[in-house]
Order: structure tokens, then C-alpha cells, then sequence
């Protein structure tokens, strides 16, 4: 969702001024310094929720106290440089949500928000206690919006479903625009000539992304003797993760060829690209899926589940499939890619021949959709 976000906010550049909820202030207003640096950064953040400096907060509470207009300011809609829209590619918190109709009373235009996924509602015991209880809400309150993106069919079918299960008679424009990913180098270096096969898997360690099941599965071709290196790219969350953190640090205590450094800068992440064989994505649920897509748009195959979303974005050739991503299958399909380079070479030419949405197309996309939209006052 931070790719996503800040993928969105580059593209845009000058065409859209950028705005938050600010919790002291009480307000919207356009980001300060810190903030900017902050989504114009390569690198992953520290986490998935709003941080906010002691110095922020004692600003954002001076002008609340003070009642000073924020540089956002109030236009109306009828103003000259009124905003057109508003884009929210997050999933906001319930003060931000109530604070929308102060926000949306600024712009003259339709009002969008994109939606990533119902994995929450859908798999609740996988996800983090605090994202579970909030969801509902959150669903219902899409509906104030002219229009939603999901980033998949996949996400737009489980947000209609869950609309027409709540008994909503009129709802959103509700479209499905896939995401663009940032295009890959013009020559990503190969693996050849390294000693052991490196297998790539970059994703936040969760509960969902089933690092679990590929840890056992790497573990009983490592028991077997198999020569490969596995190496996990990803931000760790505390909550559902913990399971897969403790196993890895116990592989690694016992020397296993297991390499984990957390989330990693855009440069560390393409090293790790240009020297794997190949990438796994084990998880069981995704609303789009991006780790796929940037494997297959630098030549690495990618093993991954063909449903959902998922199955999306592998259908077009490059992947392959391991079913319901249990560790057997996980390790059959490992082990058939090291022992079969005929099929690796395959894959690699298919992924080779893909070609995928930049964010500059996306974004062309998700405003050329909004531009069809009526603003429902």
C-alpha cells in the first residue's frame, strides 16, 4: 500500500496537491517537510501506521489552539483552483473517515477511493485483531465515495459481494484497474555463476503470506540435501508474524542457508532480484499481488498460487502454480525448478516476454475513469 501511495503521489506530481488528517490540528492539511521526504523516500517505511515526531504534534495542537486557517485552506467548490477529485489510496482510520465531508466539501469533482482487498473480512483469523474489527466500518464507509478502484477483479467482486450481502440498493461506481509496477532495469544482472541457487520471497511477514509453510517445506529439501539459498525481502509484523519470525531464527541457528534483513531499500531489492534463479510468493491471499509482477517483469519465474488475484496476474505466463500453497507443493515445485532446468529456462523466456502497466499508465487510467464519474452532491 506505501508503493502504492507513493507510486500514485509521483506520477501526479504537480496535477495534485497532497493532504492528511492531521489528529492534533483536528484538520486536513498539505504535508510539511518531514512528510514529503517521507513519501518521496526509495526505501520501505518503518511501519504500516502513521508516525507522528513529538515536534508535529505539539504544531498540529498549537494551531488547533490557536484556530489558524492550515494551508490546505477552505475553497468551495466553486472556487477558482478548487481540487477536481480527490483520490484516498489508503485504508483509513475511523477519525479520518470522519473528517471526509470536510475534505470532500473542497473539491468540485468526484470523490475516489481504491480498495486493496477484503482479506480481512474474508480470512479474519489471519489478519491483525485491530484490522478485523474495523473493517466493516470501513466497507460501509466506501460508500460516501462517487466511485471506488479495486486493484483487481478479484477486490472489485469481493466488494460488490459484500455490498449486495449488506442489502446496499445504490453504491459507488465500482471499477477494477489493475496496479502498474515501476518498470524493471534495462539489463538485470543473471544468477549464473553462483555457487548455490538463490530462491527469492519478498512480502511482509504475516500470517497470510504463509512464510510457515514455505519455511517447512524449504527445511525438508534442505533435510534431503538439496543446495539452494532462501531469501526473504519484507517487513515484519509483530502480531501474526511471529510464528515465522521464531522459525526463522531457529533454521538460522541451525545453520540452514536462510538469509532474512527485513525490508529492504528499492536497491537491495533489485540485487536480490538480479541474483535469484527464481521467486516464490507463497500466499494464500492477495489483492493484487506486486510481488509477482516485479518478478516477472525482471525475467524470474514465480511460484504462486493461480487463484483470486493471484491467478490474475499469472495468468499471462511466467508462473508456476502450487496449488494451495501447503508445504508439499511448495517444496515439489522448489525442487522441480533446481532439478529441471529445461522447465526454469521456460518460465524465464515466458516471464521475459510479459509486459505490464507502469504507474504512469495507472495512474492515466484511474484518472481517465474518474473523468467519466458524476459527483453525487
Amino acid at each position: 500500500m506505501q508503493r502504492v501511495a507513493r507510486a500514485l503521489r509521483r506520477e501526479l506530481g504537480g496535477r495534485a496537491t497532497t493532504v492528511c488528517f492531521d489528529p492534533y490540528e483536528r484538520a486536513w492539511r498539505a504535508l510539511e517537510g518531514w512528510e514529503e521526504e517521507n513519501l518521496a523516500a526509495g526505501g520501505p517505511g518503518r511501519g504500516r501506521a502513521a508516525r507522528w515526531p513529538l515536534a508535529a504534534r505539539l504544531r498540529g495542537s498549537l494551531r488547533r489552539w490557536r484556530r489558524r486557517p492550515t494551508s490546505l485552506g477552505a475553497p468551495t467548490p466553486a472556487a477558482p483552483g478548487a481540487p477536481r477529485g480527490v483520490i484516498v489510496p489508503e485504508i483509513f482510520s475511523p477519525s479520518v473517515a470522519g473528517a471526509l465531508p470536510g475534505l470532500f466539501g473542497a473539491s468540485a469533482g468526484p470523490r475516489v477511493a481504491l480498495f486493496h482487498d477484503a482479506i480481512a473480512l474474508r480470512m479474519p483469523e489471519l489478519a491483525p485483531a485491530a484490522t478485523v474489527a474495523r473493517f466493516p466500518a470501513y466497507l460501509r464507509e466506501l460508500l460516501l465515495f462517487d466511485g471506488v478502484a479495486a486493484v483487481s477483479e478479484d477486490s472489485r467482486a469481493s466488494l460488490a459481494d459484500y455490498w449486495r450481502w449488506l442489502g446496499v440498493r445504490k453504491t459507488p461506481a465500482l471499477a477494477a484497474i489493475p496496479l502498474g509496477i515501476d518498470p524493471a532495469p534495462a539489463q538485470a544482472p543473471g544468477s549464473a555463476g553462483s555457487a548455490v541457487p538463490a530462491v527469492l520471497c519478498v512480502g511482509s511477514i504475516e500470517a497470510r503470506k504463509n512464510h510457515l509453510a514455505l519455511l517447512e517445506a524449504c527445511e525438508s529439501l534442505w533435510a534431503r540435501g538439496l543446495g539452494f539459498e532462501l531469501r526473504l525481502i519484507g517487513l515484519a509484523n509483530r502480531e501474526t508474524g511471529a510464528a515465522a519470525l521464531e522459525r526463522i531464527a531457529g533454521l538460522r541457528a541451525a545453520g540452514r542457508p536462510l538469509v532474512y534483513d527485513g525490508a529492504q531499500d528499492d536497491e537491495a531489492l533489485e540485487a536480490a532480484y538480479g541474483r535469484c534463479a527464481f521467486t516464490v510468493y507463497p500466499s494464500l491471499a492477495e489483492g493484487f499481488g506486486l510481488p509477482v509482477a516485479e518478478s516477472l517483469a525482471r525475467g524470474r519465474p514465480c511460484l504462486c498460487r493461480s487463484a483470486g488475484a493471484l491467478g490474475e496476474v499469472a495468468a499471462g505466463g511466467g508462473c508456476a502454480g502450487i496449488g494451495a500453497a501447503s508445504p508439499a507443493e511448495i517444496s515439489a515445485a522448489i525442487a522441480r525448478l533446481l532439478e529441471a532446468p529445461a522447465e526454469l529456462a521456460a518460465l524465464g523466456a515466458a516471464a521475459r516476454a510479459r509486459r505490464f502497466e507502469t504507474w504512469g499508465g495507472y495512474t492515466s487510467r484511474l484518472l481517465g475513469w474518474m473523468s467519466t464519474l458524476s459527483r453525487d452532491a
